[in-house]
């Protein structure tokens, strides 16, 4: 049995949780299968805690989860009390088995060949759903050319306006008709318009204090490969205060930028004063950088202890200027998050989007989003 195989049934077995009312995302399965690697995959007892500890399944749900651990993996339904391997677990789960997936997932994740039997699961695709907090920094090449293709799809993206081109389009037959006029009725030739290409106007707000640092230079990577095709994009960090860093974010290597940052940002991993930062950026820069067409991206777990009013009142202000506000918030990758922090729950009637940014797959469905 591949590792493939195995994390086919560590999906099977979530639909199972899930059927029975066991509360279990994508995320939890990543976590699951990530946790096999660590463990004896003989001992079902060490299998059964990574599982049920790895997929976090509240103590309400564990007699759940031990009665379809038991029913699934080893087909008898008795709970793990030992640790001699039986049945399904012994197949199911073959040393080193997972491993060959696991590794796939630091390796460059361009075609994930050595799983692509089992669809959906390639190691690109299991690269898109890795936590970034579970990411070490062997992953962030392979996710560089992974999010440079996601910022690619901007690119070739079409703008919703419509406007009049010269080339193949609709018949615009309100401009054809006034141009008839001014040929004493004749229609020489009908007007046409076409959605064009457009680059996105993006203003970018990312949390770069402590508690984003499992984040932080995933979340950066994600940006500057926007910037690749979005030249025009103002990005500024906070954390205790705001700078604009644009003028730091230079083609290349993103490590080396990535490490440039950190070195150039006063109080990098440090605190957080959300209100504030926000405040500065809008009395400072908004007037210059944020329009009618603007898409102002924050990226920030909303965590600060801050005067929430602070929030509050810069975040109206933002949004009376730009088109929209998407806020990008790690710990919306949970399925059990509510935002309820003082500052996330301020800025929440401004936001036009709270969306996860937790892994890439998160971030991917937001590129149609900056258009």
């Amino acid at each position: 049995m591949t590792g493939g195989d195995l994390v086919t049934h560590l999906a099977h077995f979530a639909g199972v949780l899930r059927a029975r009312g066991v509360t279990v995302g994508v995320g939890d399965e990543v976590d699951g299968a990530m946790a096999l690697t660590l463990v004896d995959l003989a001992d079902r007892l060490e299998v059964h805690r990574a599982l049920r500890t790895a997929m976090k399944v509240r103590r309400r749900d564990w007699e759940t989860f031990d009665a379809a651990f038991g029913q699934f993996w080893l087909g008898d339904g008795d709970s793990p009390r030992g640790t001699v391997p039986t049945g399904r677990i012994a197949g199911a789960l073959p040393r080193g088995g997972l491993r060959i997936a696991a590794a796939g997932t630091e390796g460059d994740g361009d075609g994930g060949a050595g799983e692509g039997d089992t669809p959906g699961w390639s190691a690109e695709m299991l690269l898109r759903r890795k936590p970034f907090d579970q990411c070490t920094p062997a992953d962030l090449a392979a996710m560089e050319r992974l999010v440079a293709r996601l910022a690619m799809k901007l690119a070739t993206r079409r703008s919703r306006r419509l406007i009049p081109t010269r080339g193949r389009g609709a018949a615009d037959l309100r401009r054809s008709l006034r141009r008839a006029v001014s040929t004493g009725g004749e229609m020489v030739a009908l007007a046409r318009r076409a959605r064009p290409i457009e680059e996105p106007r993006l203003v970018v707000l990312a949390d770069t204090s402590g508690s984003m640092d499992a984040h932080t230079r995933f979340l950066l990577a994600f940006v500057l490969s926007l910037r690749r095709v979005a030249r025009g994009a103002e990005v500024f960090t906070f954390n205790t205060s705001l700078q604009r860093v644009t003028p730091l974010l230079k083609p290349g290597n993103v490590a080396a930028t990535l490490d440039r940052l950190a070195a150039g940002v006063p109080d990098w991993s440090g605190g957080t004063r959300i209100g504030e930062s926000l405040a500065e950026f809008v009395t400072r820069w908004a007037g210059t950088y944020v329009g009618a067409r603007s898409v102002v991206l924050i990226l920030s777990d909303g965590l600060d202890r801050g005067d929430p009013s602070l929030v509050a009142g810069a975040m109206r202000a933002l949004k009376a200027k730009a088109r929209r506000i998407i806020w990008l918030n790690p710990l919306a990758g949970d399925a059990r998050y509510e935002p309820t922090a003082r500052a996330m729950a301020a800025a929440l009637p401004y936001v036009d989007r709270l969306a996860p940014a937790h892994d890439l797959e998160s971030l991917e469905r937001i590129i149609p989003e900056l258009v």
